[in-house]
C-alpha cells in the first residue's frame, strides 16, 4: 500500500494558480448588468436614503422637542423653588377670599 504524498511547495503553488485561473474565467463568464439595471439600482439605493434620512431627521426633531419640554419643566420647577414663602397677611388675605367666595355662593 502506498502512503499519503505530501504536496511539495510547487504542487500547491500550480494548485493555487488553477483555482485562481478557474475563478477568473467564472467571473469573466457572468453576464454583465445592463445600464437599466443599474439606473434602477442607483435610484432604489437613492429612495431609501432619502426615506432613511427623513426617518433620522423626524427622530432628531423629536428627540430635540423631548428636550425643550424637558428644559422647561427644570425652569418651572426652579421659578417653583424660588417662589417666596407667602407672608402671613398674603395666607390670611387668600383664606379670607376663599371663605368670602364659599359664603357668596351659599347665598
Amino acid at each position: 500500500m502506498k502512503g499519503f504524498k505530501d504536496p511539495g511547495f510547487q504542487d500547491r503553488a500550480a494548485a493555487s494558480a488553477r483555482a485562481k485561473k478557474s475563478a477568473l474565467e467564472k467571473l469573466k463568464a457572468a453576464p454583465k448588468p445592463d445600464e437599466a439595471e443599474l439606473a434602477a439600482g442607483a435610484e432604489r439605493q437613492k429612495a431609501r436614503d432619502a426615506k432613511a434620512a427623513a426617518k433620522r431627521e423626524a427622530i432628531k426633531a423629536e428627540r430635540e422637542e423631548a428636550q425643550r419640554i424637558e428644559q422647561e419643566k427644570r425652569a418651572a420647577a426652579k421659578a417653583e423653588r424660588e417662589k417666596p414663602e407667602p407672608t402671613e397677611a398674603e395666607r390670611k388675605a387668600a383664606r379670607d377670599a376663599k371663605y368670602a367666595a364659599r359664603k357668596k355662593r351659599k347665598g
